[in-house]
């Protein structure tokens, strides 16, 4: 049985071709790929190469200036924040929950809008395997010409699962039996009649937005679509901890609002979603709301 996609660059000892990833003794990252006869160069000092080609992950070099280097592969979080972006990068707090909370599973068949720099098309990938189908789709051809170099740089060429197509959802969309439809997109309201037939029931929309008006849009358009059950919108952030003996405190930084994410699941044909219990307070909306697509609604 041969080993999944990328599977054989993730362990044994560094060799040509591999990405490494520095740690200085400040804990900063630099991030170069081996090259047989090549030097690496820091303000610190440099080393050869060759150094670490043949030598387990995990070894410490030394440059010429005696500064120590922890060695390790960059993990996929770690890869992401570094790579070449044409577009903003999913996250890997946000690309995490929707793996999670979007259930990503092995061989599911996943439909992608808004490619960005590739960024969650790797971690869907990873999650879905060789056998899963991952169809993405990107307005921009630019775009999808860095993200299609940054997913085969980290998995080491074309990945079996994976079709890249430059064009709107909308427009373009012919999948059938869907599991899973994950829209990056500024208007993703506009792509729900579309993804309502491709998915299948019981499979699962998830939106990933930047604004609350973005958000309030694209949930009133789920319910007034009425194929998909009430959905559940949220938002991640991540606080690190300094930890020096009894000094334990929360880092002065975080990682706070990047993005609101949102999930759903399509409905049986022909089936109404049940009434809400809770009712939205009076005036919520507003004297004037005529629904979120009336002209000059929010979100445009």
């Amino acid at each position: 049985m041969s080993e999944p996609t990328g599977a054989a660059r993730r362990r044994g000892p560094f060799k040509v071709g591999d990405q490494v990833q520095l740690t200085d003794p400040k804990g900063r990252h630099y991030t170069f790929t081996l090259e047989a006869g090549k030097n690496f160069h820091t303000h610190k000092g440099s080393f050869p190469h060759d150094e670490l080609i043949g030598a387990p992950e995990g070894s410490v070099v030394r440059t010429t200036g005696n500064v120590a280097y922890l060695a390790l592969r960059p993990l996929l979080p770690d890869y992401v924040l570094s790579m070449p972006r044409g577009a903003a990068v999913v996250y890997p707090k946000d690309a995490g929950q929707i793996i999670a909370f979007a259930d990503i599973f092995p061989g599911a068949r996943v439909v992608e809008a808004g490619v960005g720099s590739g960024s969650l098309s790797s971690f869907l990938l990873r999650a879905i395997g060789d056998q899963g189908m991952l169809h993405s789709y990107e307005r921009r051809e630019d775009f999808a010409e860095i993200a299609q170099q940054n997913v085969e740089r980290y998995f080491g060429g074309p990945h079996p699962a994976w079709q890249l197509t430059v064009g709107d959802l909308q427009d373009n969309l012919s999948d059938t039996d869907v599991d899973r439809v994950i829209l990056d997109m500024l208007a993703p309201w506009e792509c729900l009649e579309a993804v309502s037939k491709a998915l299948v029931p019981g499979g699962i929309l998830c939106c990933y937005v930047a604004t609350t008006t973005q958000l309030a849009r694209t949930v009133e358009s789920i319910r007034e679509i009425g194929c998909f059950n009430e959905p559940t919108a949220w938002e991640t952030m991540i606080r690190n901890w300094h930890i020096e003996g009894l000094a334990v405190r929360p880092d002065h930084r975080m990682i706070g609002h990047t993005g609101f994410l949102l999930t759903a699941r399509r409905l049986a044909d022909g089936v109404e979603p049940p009434m809400r219990r809770r009712r939205p307070a009076k005036g919520a909306y507003g004297e004037d709301y005529a629904g979120p697509n009336a002209d000059g609604g929010s979100g445009r």
